[in-house]
């Protein structure tokens, strides 16, 4: 089977199974939830994807980093980035402690922001911390609002993404030169501090996933992984879309909000979730 990238994965479940729910948002410190179907989704994906090529002047190959928590904005913009055939290099902020004691270049790990030239896509939080940064050609400031409100003071030279995004269209148009071998991803790698994929070599990773997990269309997958590994960026999008199963992220979790979730939203696989599972994201089935 010749592979194919995210995006095309994507188009296939909206026309396919478009009105379902894919992805389920939850954060336990606002008490927020989103759902969003597949026909949903990829309109939040075309609408960033619009705004990166047509707003801040992306071109394919062109890198984006991700400082953006476990969120279902974090999954619209790098499956937006992969429609446009950017590189989605997802990133924990200054002074996490997966990247403390890093030295730029260094082996011990990578500075939480890499080298320039690159556009950045940051959370509101943590926007202060890199607005100096001189790698950046665009920054992208995102409140993550529970209702979509903008940022809540807009850095100058910043793009606030709720204000600028709802004028982009919803249907995206890729550039024909985009191929399913270009690269797509880069993550820390198993043997070397950053490795880069292609989009077929993610869609190649997340059917693998599949196989081993065992997911199905009728699974619904509570993840609490942050985007910043190759293990969650399929457990918390591509390995869902690729089986057909819908997928719940949660921020800030609440143990007994967790485990009442669990019951209520039907959840039939847990990635990384404490009490559930162990931490290293392997994916428990529980029916």
């Amino acid at each position: 089977m010749t592979e194919i990238g995210p995006a095309e994965l994507l188009r296939r479940r909206v026309a396919t199974d478009p009105s379902r729910p894919f992805v389920t948002f939850y954060d336990d410190a606002t008490d927020e939830r989103v759902e969003l179907s597949a026909r949903t989704f990829d309109n939040w994906v075309a609408k960033t994807a619009n705004l990166l090529v047509d707003g801040l002047g992306a071109q394919p190959g062109d890198r984006v980093v991700l400082m953006l928590p476990p969120h279902w904005q974090t999954a619209v913009w790098l499956m937006a980035c992969w429609s446009a055939g950017l590189v989605a290099e997802p990133v924990p902020p200054p002074g996490d402690p997966a990247t403390a004691g890093a030295e730029p270049g260094g082996e011990a790990g990578e500075p939480a922001v890499p080298s320039g030239p690159y556009l950045l896509a940051a959370a509101e939080e943590v926007l202060d911390t890199v607005i100096d940064d001189a790698g950046t050609e665009e920054i992208v400031g995102l409140s993550l609002h529970s209702l979509g409100g903008p940022l809540a003071a807009c850095p100058p030279g910043v793009v606030d993404y709720a204000a600028e995004v709802r004028a982009h269209g919803d249907r995206f148009t890729p550039d024909p030169s985009v191929t399913p071998d270009d690269p797509a991803l880069t993550v820390p790698g198993r043997l070397v501090t950053k490795t880069t994929l292609s989009a077929a070599g993610v869609t190649y990773e997340a059917r693998a996933a599949v196989e081993k997990w065992g997911l199905g269309a009728s699974d619904r997958i509570l993840v609490d992984l942050p985007f910043t590994t190759l293990n969650g960026v399929l457990c918390g999008l591509v390995a869902p879309l690729a089986s057909g199963a819908s997928v719940i992220i949660q921020r800030n979790p609440n143990k007994a909000a967790v485990d009442r979730r669990v019951i209520l939203e039907h959840v039939t696989a847990v990635a990384g979730v404490s009490g559930w599972n162990d931490a290293t994201g392997s994916v428990r089935r529980l029916l």
